[in-house]
């Protein structure tokens, strides 16, 4: 009798585990979906901002960036 109920809350242990990992991955998955639809709106409220504050505001969209990176992954520097 006290074998199982051992057993029974290591298998509850477990699943608990397993729930908390899919919750995290879903919410991972979320946060990406959120940042890749919405990148270049933010990247332009950050530019506007910037230029606000008298600073120089970049042009280009966030697909232009990631098309011009270098095969080692460095970006133009202008």
């Amino acid at each position: 009798m006290k074998k199982a109920v051992i057993r029974r809350r290591k298998r509850e242990n477990g699943q608990a585990f397993v729930e908390y990992v899919i919750l995290i991955a879903v919410v991972a998955l979320a946060a990406l979906f959120v940042l890749a639809n919405f990148s270049d709106r933010l990247g332009e409220m950050v530019t506007g901002i910037t230029k606000t504050l008298g600073g120089e505001g970049e042009t280009t969209s966030s697909l232009e960036r990631v098309q011009n990176l270098k095969a080692d992954g460095a970006g133009d520097i202008d």
